[in-house]
């Protein structure tokens, strides 16, 4: 069992953002809604990509979802990069440097696996020439790192 759970907390949309999230990752599903008032599921529990996150419908709150806290995720190519980075961002909006928030102001990090590699690249000159050309982008361009790696 896991001992860490991500939980979030929605306004109403808990059970539709369970549903949006484990429709896009691969290896994720809901696993249990649990009834609350009138009937409606009061605490979602999903997983993605075998991560298990919690979902309640806790009403109106003073707080919201902040950038300070993101879902991070390594991607292996730049087609998965593409794929996630617009069925996230459907109803949300894109961040720089491969952040975005999602329909729900949930953040995310986009990030291809190539990308830590590039920006810790041993000489200095090139790792800049990187962070330079990531900071340019929104949806992160693997071939445009590549490029200014080279360049």
């Amino acid at each position: 069992m896991q001992k860490i759970t991500t939980f979030l907390w929605f306004d109403h949309q808990a059970e539709e953002a369970a549903d949006f999230y484990t429709s896009i990752f691969p290896d994720s599903r809901v696993l249990e809604a649990q009834p609350g008032p009138g009937g409606k599921p009061m605490m979602v529990v999903f997983e993605l990509a075998g991560q298990r996150y919690m979902a309640l419908n806790g009403g109106p709150a003073d707080f919201s979802f902040t950038e300070a806290v993101s879902q991070f995720v390594e991607c292996e190519s730049q087609e998965e990069v593409d794929e996630l980075w617009a069925r996230l961002t459907d109803g949300g909006e894109e961040g720089p440097c491969g952040w975005l928030k999602d329909r729900y102001g949930l953040s995310w990090q986009i990030i291809p696996r190539e990308l830590p590699q590039l920006l810790s690249h041993p000489d200095p000159e090139v790792a800049g020439k990187v962070a330079r050309a990531m900071q340019g982008m929104k949806k992160i361009d693997v071939q445009g790192l590549r490029d200014a790696a080279k360049s």
